[in-house]
């Protein structure tokens, strides 16, 4: 499906909750507002919003959190996902600390991507962002979703001055010791982060000068539409990507939509336009997804290291 633009929509990023076992300070704020009972969507309203979704032209689906390997039924739901006609790609996005156990089953289920959170390589300073995590499980979790033959498996990295510029070689190196890639992302001004200062915001670009030898990577078509510019260190096996979604944007080629874990459909990460699905049947969920379609802007509002975009949510109730 189209939007008004002409920009292929076909790509539905669903967070199956906010709850998270973390606490990283550019995600999930400090103090927030309990979950009232019920009024999340269930694994039923879930499917019926994937096959909705799906029979408009979504052909790629990442389930998303909060840390979706909360959810106590992830497996169920994955395998429900995977199942849906249209949809021919699962992924999943988590912070990895729960991954070792569940990373075969999470293959078995149908999911053949998985993109894992880790911002520094420190056990201290990870537990210092992330509000007392343990990082030996993410590291654990990587290499479970590397031996359980996942067909892509990435690192993602928010670069943030002051706290893992000083570890941006260690972290793309990791390419040249495993077969994955390495994303460097932005730090985005978004509502409920913790007090930054401005030095923490610092260009994607910066990659490019800590690491000089880096090679662009000759991209297919469909990764000349990622989010991601990419590259490769010499004799490396994964690649290296850079996200910039505050020095630069992706508008003009984006073709995702948003689900929210309470049933609000997302046209855009930055604005706060968004459309109930919650309680309708699935020709309401089409109508619903079809209007946020159409209701797609161009571009993104202006975002800098002093302004916020223009919606209240924290990332952990939009969905990474």
């Amino acid at each position: 499906m189209k939007d008004r633009f002409g920009r292929e929509i076909n790509y539905l990023r669903l967070s199956v909750t906010p709850e998270c076992n973390l606490r990283c300070r550019y995600c999930r704020p400090e103090e927030e507002e309990g979950i009232r009972c019920g009024a999340l969507l269930t694994e039923d309203e879930m499917i019926t919003a994937v096959s909705a979704a799906a029979e408009l032209g979504i052909t790629k689906l990442r389930i998303t959190g909060g840390e979706p390997l909360l959810y106590k039924n992830i497996l169920s739901l994955c395998n429900r996902i995977s199942a849906v006609p249209g949809i021919v790609e699962t992924a999943i996005t988590t912070n990895g600390t729960n991954l070792a156990a569940l990373a075969k089953p999470l293959y078995r289920a149908g999911v053949r991507r998985v993109n894992i959170s880790l911002d520094t390589l420190d056990p201290g300073k990870y537990a210092d962002m992330t509000g007392g995590g343990d990082i030996r499980r993410v590291l654990d979790g990587i290499g479970a979703a590397l031996d359980a033959g996942f067909k892509t498996v990435k690192l993602n990295a928010v670069l943030i001055g002051g706290f893992n510029d000083d570890e941006i070689r260690a972290l793309a190196e990791i390419t040249k010791k495993m077969p994955l890639d390495v994303r460097f992302i932005e730090l985005m001004p978004m509502a409920g982060n913790r007090v930054f200062s401005e030095d923490a915001y610092i260009p994607a670009d910066t990659v490019l000068a800590a690491l000089p030898e880096l090679e662009p990577w000759k991209a297919g078509t469909e990764e000349n539409r990622s989010t991601a510019r990419l590259y490769r260190l010499p004799g490396a096996y994964g690649r290296v990507g850079l996200i910039s979604p505050v020095s630069a944007d992706f508008c003009a080629f984006c073709s995702r939509l948003r689900l929210t874990a309470d049933g609000m459909v997302k046209p855009c990460l930055h604005s706060p336009a968004e459309y109930c699905l919650k309680g309708l049947d699935k020709d309401g969920m089409t109508e619903v997804f079809w209007k946020a379609v159409q209701e797609k802007p161009l571009r993104r509002g202006a975002l800098s290291p002093k302004a916020n975009n223009t919606q209240p949510r924290p990332m952990n109730r939009i969905g990474g």
